[in-house]
């Protein structure tokens, strides 16, 4: 499974302030972090309240510099907004990328589609539309169809695609749990070239024990066939329980990367 770290948000606050005061070491420290924690992919995410698109593009700008120049981990480069990707694309050297994300929304769809075309990226795809986050497994299946075949149309291949079911918090509806893994698992039947993937701790928002939640979710996902996840790598339970997923879903042959893991001790029971 597919790790990306999520903690170079500017929607939190203390990575917001560094931000602003342009802290180098600050985000190269979360960078390194994440990366020695076993991170795939280090997403990194400029938005910025009430900031200005061209102060988000200088700061998608320098969020990249910093993070490449902290480890040598590939991006996720996160923005619903086309021009603030470009900006990120501008600066970026690597050679795997993942852009993080684009709905059903027509123009969304043309704009940011294109853009990972062009680059041969990998796209998230979110199980939505112009309304909202939708309520109903159908709702987000027909969301999910509109976006494969615009993307396909235009050069994406299914591989590409990883399709994020949405989750929404199990405090506010209980059923929420059920919908997101009965989604994703007709995603994984409709389409099997493309991959999927979550934001893990929505989930949990406004519970508490957060992390016993989120842990027992990305069990139930990986069940139903979850490909990557974004969440905190420093959680080193949470770390150790994918490689039990990957062990269990067939995805790590003789069990090699579970036992490598234990015999470097990074292993938490």
């Amino acid at each position: 499974m597919l790790v990306i770290g999520e903690s170079i948000n500017a929607s939190n606050r203390s990575v917001a302030e560094a931000i602003a005061r342009r802290d180098r070491e600050f985000v190269a420290s979360l960078a390194r972090a994440e990366a020695d924690a076993g991170a795939d992919f280090i997403d990194i995410n400029s938005s910025i309240k009430n900031g200005s698109q061209e102060y988000e593009a200088e700061t998608m700008e320098w969020l990249v510099e910093v993070v490449q120049g902290a480890t040598d981990k590939p991006l996720a480069i996160d923005s619903e907004v086309a021009s603030l990707i470009e900006a990120g694309l501008g600066k970026y050297q690597g050679k795997r990328l993942i852009i993080n994300s684009v709905t059903a929304e027509p123009e969304r769809l043309a704009s940011i589609g294109s853009i990972a075309a062009e680059h041969h990226a990998w796209l998230v795809a979110l199980a939505m539309g112009t309304k909202g986050i939708p309520t109903t497994v159908e709702e987000r299946l027909d969301a999910c169809e509109q976006i494969m075949a615009h993307l396909t149309g235009l050069g994406l291949k299914a591989e590409q695609i990883f399709f994020d079911p949405l989750i929404l918090p199990i405090a506010v509806d209980s059923t929420q749990g059920i919908i997101t893994l009965k989604t994703m698992e007709q995603i994984k039947s409709r389409y099997p070239g493309a991959k999927t993937i979550l934001g893990l701790s929505n989930i949990s928002y406004g519970l508490p024990c957060r992390k016993l939640v989120n842990r027992a979710f990305l069990l139930m996902a990986a069940y139903t066939g979850l490909d990557a996840v974004i969440l905190n790598p420093l959680d080193t339970k949470m770390m150790s329980l994918i490689k039990v997923a990957d062990m269990f879903t067939g995805k790590d042959a003789s069990c090699r990367g579970y036992i490598r893991a234990h015999q470097k001790g990074t292993l938490v029971d």
